[in-house]
């Protein structure tokens, strides 16, 4: 992970490779609604990555610039995809090598309860992990579903990783979700799509919108205002998510924390299907994510610690 001062996505990332107010209700009569057309499609031109068990199937080399990603998760687990950009010269090879062994052991003491003990053991990683560039990726996104993320990537070697836990605490990176991705200099030529509603994302402000959310088909483009690590080292992404009648937002807040033990581990709370979102972004930054609305009640929730108190988990019903 980075230092103290930088984002233990950072850690989770390349541990990856060597495996791991207030709830507020946005009110729709009082905000401008978009009404759907329906015209509006979901792009073609994608670059497909595919989820079977515990792996990623996708091409190995993607050109640089605004690219489609179509995630099918066709698994019984629930995942997410995270792209990280490597420093030059750096590859999986130097994670095993240089990173693996640290992970695994500040990573099993965190799991035996011993937080500070594992934490500091995180002290004993490379400087050159801090260089590691967390360039975006899908939200969670539930079993048998599928995410659609739209991402600007610079040319480099990225890793790209899932670090949801096992029923036993182990990364799904472990288990080998973890995939080498060569971005070229050749520009693919896209262009952003148009969105339907715009989300600001911030650690400061937590996360707002300029529409109410009606049912139907929605492009959401992300625009990350500011990014720092919050308390579980990690920087602040958006995840989507449909809540049941019978659902536990305080379960929901406290599973979004990798850091507790029962954190971002199988099973998800009961009620809850991600839909994905967003992964993270470094500041300034603009990433899109699509979906298709039934009526209901749902949700925008970060991969942080304490989001209700921070403006990271935004409840909001979908109205027939």
């Amino acid at each position: 992970m980075k230092k103290t001062n930088q984002p233990i996505v950072l850690i989770l990332l390349i541990f990856t490779f060597f495996l791991n107010c207030k709830n507020d209700k946005k009110n729709t009569t009082e905000e401008p609604v978009t009404e759907m057309a329906e015209d509006i499609k979901f792009p073609s031109n994608v670059i497909d990555i595919v989820t079977r068990s515990m792996d990623f199937q996708s091409v190995d080399t993607i050109p640089s610039g605004w690219n489609n990603f179509k995630y099918q998760n066709l698994s019984n687990e629930t995942h997410f995809f995270l792209l990280d950009k490597y420093p030059e010269g750096k590859t999986i090879e130097h994670t095993l090598k240089d990173v693996a062994p640290v992970f695994e052991k500040g990573m099993d003491l965190i799991n035996e309860g011993k937080s500070e003990e594992g934490f500091a053991a995180f002290g004993e990683l490379p400087e050159w992990f801090g260089d590691i560039v967390f360039s975006g990726g899908s939200g969670l996104i539930s079993p048998k579903h599928t995410a659609i993320t739209t991402l600007k990537l610079d040319p480099g070697y990225y890793i790209m990783e899932c670090y949801v836990k096992m029923p036993n605490g182990k990364f799904h990176t472990l288990m080998g979700m973890a995939k080498p991705i060569i971005v070229t200099e050749e520009n693919s030529g896209n262009n952003p799509p148009e969105a339907t509603v715009n989300i600001t994302l911030s650690g400061e402000e937590g996360i707002s919108y300029d529409k109410g959310i009606t049912k139907g088909k929605h492009i959401f483009s992300v625009f990350v205002k500011d990014q720092k690590p919050h308390e579980n080292f990690i920087w602040h992404d958006i995840n989507l998510v449909k809540l049941e009648d019978y659902a536990d937002e305080k379960a929901l807040e406290t599973w979004m924390n990798w850091a507790d033990p029962k954190g971002l581990i199988t099973p998800v709370p009961n009620g809850v299907t991600f839909l994905g979102g967003v992964n993270d972004m470094p500041t300034g930054h603009t990433g899109y994510f699509y979906a298709d609305l039934e009526p209901g009640k749902y949700a925008f929730i970060s991969e942080v610690p304490n989001t209700k108190s921070k403006g990271l988990f935004k409840v909001f019903d979908v109205i027939d």
